[in-house]
């Protein structure tokens, strides 16, 4: 661990073990890791820094990126410029800050990845790359990027996906995702990086507005059935998904990075909580506001999610680190109700 003066580390070694609560929390002062979160305004960023940070204490989880951050993400703890294609600027902020664990999270989603791809190999291949070697050079501890469901493609099996099946996506955004995959796995056994991935599904968040992913709709419609009591799909009915409820979405990440590297088989995981089409979570909606109404106008993002599973098998996460998830639809629509609701001042009843 590189956080720690000589003092402390020997004043550690001379302490006698007494297994009470005083010196539960002083090994743990002194153990702390020193977390830094690329793409932190993201939509899973936001919501990540906070949980890591009720962890780890604020001025030990770094947040960062290319644009100036909302409030939430400075007041309690330190927010960097970094843009990670800037190789010297990474070294210096992962050195000056002591850094041991990288969570890699800037990417560029599968919408926006079609209309600029050379923008999506930019930030998605050449930037995690250049986060994996930093990790290598530097002697990090762990390095965590998230992969997609999206790193399947038309020839994967649609349902119950396996975690182990041929990948072929048709995307700029999927081809990346299996990139990052290959490549950390190849860093993982050629210079010993721990190197560790999630398959995130859609993700269903209350904090940060949609970020341009094809799963987005599934964000936008409580929003819209708040703010309009309407809602026009760009997916069509009977188009199903594997999605996943942002507070699952950081139990599941943080899960992972705590897991024993000794129980690991895998590197990438696939990870699901639910999976539907956008007529089932409207009449989900609709038991709160029943005046809601959905019509439907699929656009190019039809036919992406078509190249995806609807269905995935994550029995490797539940066999080699215990995954569970806490939601379902139902109980998914509730708490994003309740909560949009209370954030922009609606009633919904």
């Amino acid at each position: 661990m590189k956080l720690y003066s000589g003092n402390k580390k020997s004043t550690l070694k001379t302490r006698s073990f007494r297994a009470d609560i005083q010196y539960t929390q002083y090994l743990e002062e002194y153990v702390m890791k020193r977390i830094l979160v690329t793409g932190s305004y993201g939509q899973i960023g936001t919501e990540l820094v906070g949980a890591l940070r009720s962890k780890y204490g604020g001025q030990n989880v770094v947040a960062t990126g290319r644009k100036d951050p909302p409030e939430i993400l400075t007041k309690d703890g330190p927010y960097l410029h970094l843009d990670v294609l800037d190789v010297d600027q990474l070294h210096a902020i992962l050195k000056d800050n002591e850094i041991d664990i990288v969570i890699h999270n800037a990417s560029v989603l599968s919408g926006k990845g079609e209309k600029n791809p050379q923008l999506a190999y930019r930030t998605n291949i050449q930037g995690s790359y250049n986060v994996l070697e930093a990790v290598r050079i530097l002697g990090l501890d762990q390095v965590f990027i998230p992969s997609s469901i999206a790193a399947f493609g038309p020839s994967t099996p649609k349902e119950n996906t396996p975690n182990e099946v041929i990948m072929r996506p048709t995307t700029a955004y999927g081809v990346s995702k299996v990139f990052i995959e290959l490549w950390g796995e190849y860093y993982a056994k050629r210079y010993g990086v721990d190197f560790r991935s999630l398959r995130y599904p859609g993700i269903i968040s209350s904090e940060a507005p949609p970020g341009g992913g094809t799963t987005d709709y599934a964000v936008e419609i409580f929003y819209e059935a708040l703010k309009t009591q309407k809602y026009t799909s760009f997916l069509e009915k009977g188009t199903y998904l594997p999605m996943m409820f942002m507070d699952d979405c950081i139990k599941c990440t943080m899960d992972l990075i705590h897991a024993d590297v000794s129980k690991l088989k895998h590197r990438s995981f696939n990870i699901t909580a639910m999976s539907f089409a956008p007529e089932e979570i409207a009449a989900e909606i609709k038991k709160y506001i029943p005046q809601f109404e959905m019509s439907y106008k699929p656009d190019f993002r039809q036919q992406i999610a078509e190249s995806w599973p609807a269905t995935i098998d994550d029995s490797a996460a539940r066999e080699e680190w215990g995954w569970k998830p806490d939601y379902d639809l139902a109980a998914m629509t509730k708490a994003m109700i309740e909560r949009l609701s209370k954030k922009l001042d609606i009633a919904y009843q």
